[in-house]
């Protein structure tokens, strides 16, 4: 009884007790064994629903309801793409994550605002990844009634040739390079090829401010606020970041809005 279960890091509480029950979907038979195998198997998943093909997917979410779905992407019929587009017209859409063997379509999933995008052969570790962003778009969706902004998204990001997915939350700050936008996770950084105008204008009701023509942050992972003589920072992530004049009143009423107690930091 002293092992870590499933699904649960260190310094985490374990899951009070199986909670969403998903809908697992892919046209090859060992490929949705698998999944479903190893979906139930998370201390967050209470019940996995297999569905054959897109079409059997369809009627299942017509007949009952689920908190999330896992998917191929490529399948006859009604492949993953077109079940996610349908999906796009529900008045409350489910979570959805790919799970495919083929990497080129992460762009279109982007598009559709998939919560993650996982290569098959699928590792434990992936998985579970993917199951506790869908649990943390589905809370956010719970506390919309307590104005706390938009759900998270995700950004298509190329890593060592590879596509991948990072959600929008994981984001500490942007630089502009050009007419690219380089993201800053707690870990690791990204290029993008959309301008820094672009994301400030779409993630401005996510909390993304601008500081400075060639900077925006996440406002709620600003730990820290300096002032030294004519000089303004913030403290992002252990990372300080020049606040422009033009954009340093704006930003102090922001914070002290939020009620926090930044503006004595470094005084």
């Amino acid at each position: 009884m002293s092992g870590q279960p499933h699904g649960v890091e260190p310094g985490e509480p374990a899951a009070p007790a199986p909670a969403l029950r998903v809908l697992a979907v892919d046209d090859e038979a060992p490929a949705l064994d698998e999944l479903v195998w190893m979906l139930g198997r998370h201390e967050c998943v209470g019940q996995v629903v297999p569905a054959g093909s897109g079409e059997a997917a369809l009627r299942v979410l017509h007949e009952e309801a689920v908190d999330a779905i896992f998917m191929d992407v490529q399948m006859p019929g009604l492949s993953g793409l077109d079940l996610a587009r349908v999906l796009s017209r529900f008045s409350a859409q489910p979570p959805v994550v790919f799970v495919t063997a083929h990497e080129e379509h992460a762009v279109d999933a982007f598009e559709l605002n998939v919560v993650d995008y996982v290569l098959k052969p699928v590792r434990d570790e992936r998985l579970d990844q993917a199951v506790r962003r869908v649990v943390r778009q589905i809370h956010g969706r719970e506390s919309a009634g307590e104005a706390t902004g938009p759900a998270d998204e995700s950004i298509v990001v190329e890593l060592a040739g590879v596509s991948r997915l990072v959600a929008r939350s994981d984001v500490l700050f942007v630089e502009a390079q050009g007419d690219y936008a380089r993201l800053h996770t707690a870990t690791e950084s990204h290029l993008v090829r959309v301008p820094l105008t672009t994301l400030a204008d779409q993630w401005r009701e996510a909390g993304f401010v601008r500081i400075h023509r060639s900077s925006l942050v996440a406002l709620g992972h600003i730990t820290e606020w300096r002032t030294e003589g004519a000089r303004t920072t913030v403290v992002v992530g252990g990372h300080e970041l020049v606040v422009s004049r033009r954009h340093t009143r704006a930003l102090r009423d922001l914070l002290v809005r939020r009620a926090q107690p930044l503006g004595r930091a470094g005084s």
